[in-house]
């Protein structure tokens, strides 16, 4: 009986016991590829710290066949139980006698399957000339090394690594470190591989499979690699070049260099994110490392730069200096991404991808203006609920934060305290507090007690910007004196609140850095809005000398306030009205910077959306973009297009036509610039653009583009490699032809079939997969939904096939997941891709009846590893709902569209 109350005193812990720590692994796996299972010994150094009857690790899914310790004396002891808990994932082995305090070697002999689920030690299927053969793959983090050999899976308890593999003689052999010895016995090899430094569990990686390889080496002697599929290592080249340059960059900018003597990169068949970086051994999708010049678009080529510049990084932040625990995850993904933007820019400057970040970061700004968000350092109560903070707000927020505190300290300092701090903490683990304690050492400044706010609470302000009467009025009769006397006194009044998608009031207060802009970049002002509201006099940025402002309107015009200047702030803004006017002004004038411009649409289209001014005004404001040629304002003004009409379609459904005329017209400016052809040596944003604003005619059912793009797709399958249809505009061929697909003319959806089937890229596999659900007819997107699910589309490859559901097919894609959820979950796991049908199918819902039949169809459901996936979701349909009421109220919404879509 007592035995039995000391288990359960380990059940239902977020955290491990800590009377023992580990020091050092010594991990002998054995692979049968053919049977797809292995077997393991691991020999644990541990340091008993506290007197124990019990020894508690994690494990997951294995069988334990033998267990003993031996303690440093040389006696041994074996368990007189040992429990295996599925649901708390730990292996807890009791012992007769006490294990006293000291050194000892837990040893443990076990075996598993190699699972299809993309976590753990896994198996993936490649083509060795026509045979499908399998391979293994480990994917740990966040908590799945337990899946593969019984450990103690924290990021704070990291240990040395040796590794030893038996795997088939023919094939590559990876892992953290370098090989040491290969040893061959018949068709069997034993590959043993340096003993590693001190790391985290989840970063322990694996790889065995066939590939060719390329190398470089970096100035300071480290030999980097890229592995690809046989045949098309030349596909490695960018990615390697990629890597070489930055782990060059970031040894200078962390002033400490990379800390192993080699970095592989893998291209992995079957992988369920984008890229992880495991310490001397970053896995990859094919997509995110393999560059063809022919199939591979310029958004993805930019992507991949971006990518391998973040795994590069962790390389330091994560894996050389790690989070203590979970709940600091974003120290590792926020510092990872908002770096690698850093590196990019500084290799392609001509890309500009700090205005692009501004799109990316808009993901958190969205995720956390809902009620059901989470502050950037969370709680994390069971293992399986990490995946969930892979987030927007670990990642795009936390990208973001760190960029807002980088502009207020200044580069040089900002660089300096990073430098310390990965030097105070190599090798070892730190929480977000130690962070800003040295960024406080460095600056000066008092960082916790400004950023507190941002990183432990959920939620970011709006702020409400008003003039008073000095800046907004102007007499008929001016006189030189009286306007001097006037801009002695123009204030700005500035408030905070929290801001909310559902349209909700909260008290919520933050030190935000405010940047200022009057009618001019060279006119500016930053100050701390410490409080809830605040007063800020501007009359020193007016030049009262300037002849323009004797003129009402003239004035009018040239006076225009702009706060956030170039975004750089986490915040939305909310101008009353006669500011906004002139802001839209300047918007038509050309007087604003490409990224201010995306600003106030952004800002004012989530406004919008939380029924915070009128869905009329909105789309007055963009009718103001008419010429606009800046990508990244383009670019979010599309977007913001999808939606509107999203959300028209049951605000106002008869008005829809008109409104998706609306958006061709603003569209075609560029269109009619760019047209389907590239021109030899036009800019990286033309090429970009092109596709986007293709797409989008042809989504809006624009005839003209329609019709090219089903000639050019026509040309296609006669040329497989026909100038005509670029890798950049092959998308909007493809959304053409699925959206002329239907029951009764197959031949479309047959031809693109067809071409999948035949395509020898991921690349050309993936952007198919995109739209290949974008048909209006029901019957068309089921048989859509039925082949994701077949063995012809890879598991991981279902994320890009989801989001593309028609608007139509809303209600066939939620019948068709609730008929096939048993399947689903059987084949998908309850991991990182479940959450992707829950989000991709059910957001798209505008009204609080779906919102119901949604909870549910989920209430006995629920997987802690979707729970808050499911949550956001229902919330994100209850707030368009609400914004379908607001705009059914709108007397004049439906003439305003008549009269704007008539507008050429």
């Amino acid at each position: 009986m007592e035995q039995k109350q000391g288990i359960e005193q380990f059940k239902g812990q977020a955290r491990l016991p800590n009377f023992a720590i580990p020091k050092r692994y010594d991990l002998h796996l054995k692979l049968d590829l053919s049977a797809c299972t292995f077997s393991g010994t691991v020999q644990i150094n541990v340091s008993i710290v506290e007197e124990t009857k019990f020894l508690v690790l994690n494990a997951l899914e294995l069988d334990v066949h033998q267990v003993w310790f031996t303690n440093s004396h040389g006696q041994k002891y074996h368990p007189c139980d040992v429990v295996l808990d599925g649901d708390d994932e730990v292996l807890v082995l009791v012992f007769d006698k006490a294990l006293g305090i000291g050194e000892g070697v837990l040893g443990v002999d076990f075996s598993a399957v190699l699972n299809a689920h993309l976590v753990g030690l896994y198996k993936c299927a490649y083509m060795d000339g026509e045979e499908k053969k399998n391979m293994a793959v480990t994917q740990f983090e966040a908590v799945d090394a337990r899946r593969c050999f019984p450990c103690w899976d924290e990021p704070a308890l990291k240990a040395r690594f040796k590794i030893a593999l038996d795997v088939p003689s023919e094939l590559t052999a990876l892992s953290n470190m370098p090989i040491i010895n290969e040893k061959c016995d018949g068709d069997v090899k034993t590959v043993s591989f340096e003993e590693s430094p001190l790391m985290s569990t989840y970063l322990v990686a694996v790889v065995v499979g066939l590939f060719d390889h390329i190398e470089d080496t970096t100035s300071d002697g480290v030999k980097v690699r890229a592995y690809c599929p046989v045949g098309k290592s030349d596909k490695g080249e960018f990615a390697l070049n990629i890597a070489v340059k930055t782990l060059d960059l970031f040894s200078k900018y962390f002033s400490t260099p990379y800390s192993l003597p080699k970095l592989d990169m893998v291209a992995v068949p079957e992988f369920a994110g984008g890229a992880m970086e495991n310490y001397g051994l970053i896995t990859y999708r094919e997509t995110e490392l393999l560059f063809d010049p022919l199939h591979s678009t310029a958004a993805r080529k930019q992507r991949m730069a971006i990518v391998v510049s973040h795994e590069v990084a962790h390389q330091w932040f994560g894996n050389l200096v790690t989070m203590e625990w979970w709940t600091d995850l974003w120290l590792n993904e926020g510092f990872a991404t908002w770096i690698s933007y850093m590196a990019t820019d500084i290799l392609f400057p001509e890309w500009k991808v700090w205005s692009q970040f501004l799109q990316y970061t808009t993901g958190g700004l969205i995720m956390d203006a809902l009620e059901q968000s989470h502050p950037i350092q969370v709680e994390v109560h069971h293992a399986r609920s990490v995946l969930e903070i892979f987030d927007a707000i670990s990642y795009e927020k936390g990208s973001a934060v760190i960029r807002m505190l980088q502009a207020y300290l200044g580069d040089d300092i900002f660089q300096k305290s990073l430098s310390s701090y990965i030097k105070r903490y190599s090798e070892k683990n730190a929480k977000t507090e130690d962070l800003w304690s040295v960024l406080s050492e460095e600056s000066g400044v008092k960082i916790s007690e400004m950023m507190d706010d941002w990183t432990k609470k959920q939620g970011y302000p709006v702020i409400s910007v008003t003039a008073k009467d000095h800046i907004l009025e102007f007499e008929q009769v001016i006189l030189i004196t009286f306007i001097n006397q006037s801009f002695k006194d123009h204030i700005l009044e500035f408030e905070q609140t929290q801001f909310l998608s559902a349209g909700l009031h909260s008290e919520g207060k933050w030190i935000v850095p405010v940047t200022i802009s009057l009618g001019s970049y060279e006119r500016r002002k930053n100050f701390l809005l410490e409080s809830k509201s605040s007063e800020v006099d501007i009359s020193d940025l007016v030049d009262t000398s300037d002849t323009h402002l004797k003129n009402k309107e003239t004035c009018d015009e040239q006076l225009w306030v702009k706060v956030n200047i170039e975004q750089s702030g986490f915040y939305r803004v909310k101008y009353e009205d006669k500011l906004a006017a002139r802001l839209r002004k300047a918007i038509e004038n050309n007087s604003l910077e490409a990224t201010d411009k995306f600003g106030i649409l952004d800002d004012a289209y989530a406004l919008c959306e939380a029924c915070e001014q009128s869905l009329s005004s909105f789309l007055s404001l963009m009718d103001v973009y008419r010429k606009e040629a800046d990508y990244i304002v383009l670019s979010k003004l599309i977007d913001v297009c999808y939606n509107i009409v999203k959300v028209s379609s049951e605000a106002i459904p008869d008005s829809v036509n008109e409104l998706k005329q609306f958006c061709i017209n603003l569209l075609m400016f560029p269109a009619e610039k760019l047209g389907w052809e590239p021109v030899p040596g036009e800019s990286h944003f033309s090429t970009l653009l092109r596709a986007e604003v293709l797409q989008a005619l042809v989504t809006f059912g624009h005839d003209k583009t329609q019709n090219e793009a089903l000639d050019r797709f026509q040309k296609l399958l006669n040329d497989r490699n026909t100038p005509l249809l670029t890798a950049d505009t092959r998308a909007a061929a493809y959304i053409a032809v699925m959206r002329n697909a239907g029951s009764s003319h197959k031949e479309g959806f047959e031809s693109l079939l067809n071409v999948y089937r035949e395509a020898d890229t991921m690349q050309e596999k993936e952007r198919i997969l995109r739209y290949f659900a974008s048909s209006p007819d029901p019957d068309t997107v089921v048989d859509v939904l039925n082949f994701f699910l077949s063995d012809e589309v890879r598991d991981q490859d279902i994320v890009f096939g989801l989001p593309g559901v028609s608007l139509e097919c809303r209600e066939t894609a939620w019948k068709w997941m609730k008929e096939n959820w048993d399947l689903i979950l059987t084949k998908y796991g309850a991991g990182l891709l479940l959450t992707r049908f829950v989000r991709d199918i059910v957001t798209p819902f505008c009204s609080n009846e779906k919102a119901d039949e949604v909870e549910e169809f989920f209430a006995n459901r629920v997987h802690p590893s979707i729970a808050m996936t499911l949550k956001q979701s229902i919330e994100h349909v209850r707030i368009k709902a609400r914004w379908v009421q607001s705009a059914r109220q709108e007397q004049s919404l439906q003439e305003l569209v008549k009269q704007l879509a008539g507008k050429k």
